[in-house]
C-alpha cells in the first residue's frame, strides 16, 4: 500500500515515499495562495507514476485547506491539464 503524501513544512516540501526512495514538491505559501514550484523524483523511481501520485495527493490537501494553486511547476500545470477535476483549485 503507498504511503500518504505529507506536508514537511520545515522544508516548505510535500513528500511522498514509494518505490525505496521519497519524491518531493517544493512550494511557497502566502496568503491562501500555494505556489507549487518544483516536483523531483529520483531517476530510480520515474516512469512509474509517482510523480502523478505526489501531486494528486497535494492537489487533494490543498483542496482540503481551502488554499488556490498557482501551478510554475511544468509537470504540475500539465497535470492540471489532464485532470479538470482539479479546476476548482486554481487561482
Amino acid at each position: 500500500m503507498p504511503s500518504a503524501v505529507r506536508d514537511n513544512t520545515a522544508l516548505s516540501r510535500f513528500e511522498l515515499d514509494a518505490d525505496g526512495v521519497t519524491a518531493f514538491m517544493n512550494y511557497r505559501l502566502a496568503g491562501g495562495v500555494i505556489r507549487l514550484e518544483h516536483t523531483e523524483t529520483p531517476p530510480q523511481a520515474r516512469g512509474r507514476g509517482v510523480a502523478s501520485r505526489l501531486t494528486a495527493g497535494v492537489l487533494e490537501i490543498v483542496r482540503k485547506r481551502g488554499l488556490k494553486v498557482v501551478p510554475r511547476c511544468p509537470f504540475v500545470r500539465a497535470y492540471l491539464a489532464q485532470h479538470p477535476e482539479f479546476s476548482d483549485v486554481l487561482a
